[in-house]
């Protein structure tokens, strides 16, 4: 059976945006979008043509039906999603803009996804048809189930023969259940080969601290020896409208650098994380180096800066055209 679906594992929320630049104190609606890190690299990727399955609860109604049904529309194979009892998370966002920053309210507190139980899904069946598995730490952050789950995919991913990577996204107020991130991360990041994080990601959740990314990366990779490499993305933000964004990757224990654009009338930077995530899973799938994916994938997260919602929908031609300068801005007919 040929393996060549990227599976993705992760809670999928309803946005609510305040409409344009409004705050919440002005809205009188909210225009509604779904997204969660996850499936926004799942959805990213189908729009590169590359094929991706998501794995996640939703509640037993209606608006769980929606979301899954977003899934669908954008590509992504969603057979293996199930339904239970709980609500949808919800999170709700004020875009900045200049020197007011974005704001982002979440109430996601017992959710379907949360209340999943360990077995619920048959990963060893999941993965002998995945040739990439990707997690993130927002789900063992959710619930103490909910990280028992990651290490069930993460295990039958490596009896598989699956590579995995791992989008650390250290978020500090969601390990509400009793456990940390450094008593939790360190086996699960254990089984991943592509690690997605910087200096301080690896202080809150694996105890290392570095003189610089490489001297951080080289003492992870020594403790953490599977890892093949690891990756971020450098952002200065002028304002909330105008970002710089860079990435850089660590591998063998050389650190290379893309390009820097300047991103100066951005609309919507919520995903620009996933956007990165998935154009590196893509460039390294796809491409012919180690440079390319990296550039590849700033790319497309600078495009997914030019596009409302929580997922990137450029195409990999797209991507490719800005990438090597080519079709810039202009008008295409």
């Amino acid at each position: 059976m040929e393996k060549k679906a990227v599976v993705t594992f992760g809670e999928v929320m309803m946005r609510l945006t305040a409409p344009g630049f409004e705050r919440f104190a002005q809205a009188d609606s909210f225009q509604c979008v779904y997204g969660g890190a996850e499936a926004n690299v799942a959805v990213s990727l189908s729009q590169m043509g590359q094929s991706s399955t998501h794995i996640t609860v939703f509640p037993e109604h209606a608006l769980g039906k929606a979301a899954s049904a977003y899934l669908q529309r954008t590509g992504v194979d969603t057979q293996y999603i199930q339904f239970g009892e709980g609500r949808l998370g919800l999170y709700f966002l004020e875009n900045g803009a200049m020197q007011r920053s974005s704001k982002i309210i979440y109430d996601r507190f017992d959710s379907a996804f949360s209340k999943m139980m360990p077995g619920s899904f048959d990963w060893d069946a999941i993965m002998k048809t995945a040739a990439w598995f990707h997690w993130t730490g927002i789900t063992p952050a959710i619930s103490a189930n909910a990280a028992k789950v990651c290490l069930e995919a993460l295990q039958a991913a490596k009896k598989q023969g699956v590579m995995v990577s791992g989008d650390i996204n250290y978020r500090r107020n969601l390990w509400q259940y009793g456990k940390s991130a450094q008593d939790v991360m360190p086996e699960l990041i254990a089984h991943s080969h592509i690690v997605v994080g910087g200096e301080v990601d690896f202080e809150n959740c694996l105890g290392i601290i570095g003189d610089n990314f490489k001297d951080t990366c080289d003492k992870v990779a020594r403790q953490y020896n599977q890892i093949e490499k690891i990756t971020t993305t450098e952002r200065e933000s002028l304002s909330a409208s105008h970002n710089k964004l860079s990435g850089v990757l660590w591998s063998n224990e050389q650190v290379i650098r893309s390009a820097t654009y300047d991103m100066a009338s951005i609309v919507d930077r919520i995903g620009g994380g996933d956007a990165f995530m998935a154009g590196l899973v893509y460039g390294l799938l796809n491409l012919n180096s180690d440079e390319e994916a990296l550039n590849y994938a700033v790319a497309a997260s600078v495009l997914k800066h030019s596009i409302p919602g929580d997922a990137n929908l450029a195409s990999a031609a797209e991507i490719l055209q800005l990438m090597n300068g080519e079709n810039v801005g202009k008008l295409l007919r």
